[in-house]
């Protein structure tokens, strides 16, 4: 099993999530975060003060997918997330020892799949 981790802009979640569920990915986790990497913030103006914003807003996508799924589902990531601007995220795949459903105890990609 793979863990494919997204970190991408948070307007394009939705067209991400339908990509995925095109592809048959039906259960993910999603979380906002905050963090920066070339794009390094930007400055705003509040009540005439100027001040710099160092953590951008960006969401991160989990999904614990067969190892055969992997480049179906971060090519899908990719292609819906990429605005070709600096910023649009970066997408990581690391691998899985293993995964337990608590309510039943199931294993492996089992425990995983959505039925």
């Amino acid at each position: 099993m793979k863990k494919i981790e997204a970190i991408i802009k948070p307007f394009k979640l939705e067209e991400v999530k339908e990509a995925l569920a095109e592809v048959g990915i039906q259960g993910m986790t999603v979380t906002e975060v905050k963090g920066f990497g070339r794009q390094k913030g930007h400055t705003e103006i509040y009540r005439g003060s100027e001040y710099t914003v160092d953590f951008l807003p960006k969401v991160k996508i989990e999904i614990i997918v067969d190892d055969e799924q992997a480049p179906t589902v971060s090519e899908a990531i990719v292609k819906s997330a990429n605005t070709g601007k600096i910023g649009d995220g970066k997408v990581f795949i690391s691998p899985v020892e293993e995964a337990i459903r608590i309510r039943t105890g199931e294993t492996g990609s089992s425990a995983v799949a959505v039925n």
